[in-house]
């Protein structure tokens, strides 16, 4: 793990803390921002966004897909739980929390956005991070390469649905072309710009997409600390005034992040993998593609919504959590004789 990515915790921590002081010190400033948007979709945060998705994608090697077959138990748990279970299991736990357990808390219209932020995040799973837990796992890396090309090919077909069954059942107004262009803007675009740029790199050698990769990484940072300073910024009035909203929306989304990870922990176990395929078949459903679930939410929401509020902090629980769950792993790892 890289020096960043072993303290992004700190880092969305900093940016989460400017971008607080920045809202309430130049409001103007974001509220410029904030008018830059095209069919909803911010062209700022767009720009953000694709920084940190597009390295990402180039990473895949989408002929990894052809080995499915070597492992077909392990690539199934992971199918199951990423878009059988943890979709329906976030937007259950979002419900009991924002309409039932906080409801004297929180207002009827607050609450309906933070859980539909949640159910962003519970839709999409996890694409390039899971790379860095499976390696802190000793997991297999062809594998952990197939689960993830595999679930992106899913994500491209099965996000847009999934979210927007959900959140119609939670009587949020899905506006759908919305919803279908911030998945074409953020999965389809980037995944095809991703492999054109492999497919032209790949011609002249494994290396050179690795060291082209290796060039975006600052890139990718940046949009990720930009993406967090920007939405603070926007949300600084609101933070300011509701600090405990931040513990509040953190609750469900630890409890999802464990309970998923201890299903997938139990039915690995039941199933008999072994131990460098069970690690990053559990670790790919118990975190998420953030990224995505924030674009959306500034899509379908708006950059002062509770939604996009909600994504935010899903990134900021994320890390340390995954941290734990990588602990355990390695705890467990069964002790040659």
């Amino acid at each position: 793990m890289g020096f960043f990515e072993r303290y992004l915790t700190v880092w969305i921590g900093l940016g989460m803390a400017a971008g607080v002081a920045l809202g309430l010190m130049v409001p103007g400033f974001f509220q410029i921002i904030a008018a830059l948007d095209y069919a909803h979709v911010n062209l700022v945060v767009a720009g953000l966004i694709w920084l940190m998705i597009y390295p990402m994608m180039i990473q895949i090697d989408w002929s990894a897909v052809k080995q499915l077959r070597r492992k077909p138990q392990g690539l199934a748990l992971t199918l199951i739980i990423n878009w059988l279970i943890k979709p329906f299991s976030m937007a259950a736990l979002a419900v009991l929390f924002f309409e039932f357990l906080f409801a004297p808390w929180v207002d009827p219209q607050s609450a309906s956005e933070y859980i539909a932020g949640m159910i962003l995040l519970g839709v999409a799973p996890c694409t390039a991070m899971v790379f860095v837990w499976s390696q802190l796992v000793k997991g297999d890396a062809s594998y952990t390469l197939v689960q993830v090309s595999v679930n992106d090919l899913i994500m491209v077909a099965a996000f847009a649905p999934i979210a927007g069954l959900l959140l119609g059942v939670t009587d949020v107004t899905v506006p759908w072309p919305t919803l279908l262009l911030s998945t074409l803007l953020y999965v389809v675009l980037p995944l095809l710009a991703g492999m054109a740029t492999r497919n032209i790199l790949i011609r002249r050698s494994q290396k050179a997409v690795s060291a082209f990769v290796a060039r975006l990484k600052s890139w990718s940072a940046a949009g990720l600390i930009g993406t967090v300073v920007l939405l603070f910024g926007f949300q600084a009035g609101t933070i300011i005034k509701q600090p405990a909203i931040i513990g509040l929306i953190a609750i469900p989304l630890v409890l999802q992040t464990y309970g998923i990870f201890f299903l997938a922990w139990w039915a690995a176990r039941r199933l008999k993998l072994p131990h460098d395929i069970a690690g990053p078949a559990c670790l790919i459903g118990t975190s998420n593609f953030f990224e995505l679930a924030v674009a959306v939410a500034v899509s379908l929401f708006g950059l002062h919504s509770g939604a996009a509020l909600a994504t935010v902090v899903g990134v900021l629980v994320e890390v340390p959590v995954m941290l734990t769950l990588v602990a355990m792993i390695n705890a467990w790892k069964p002790r040659k004789a």
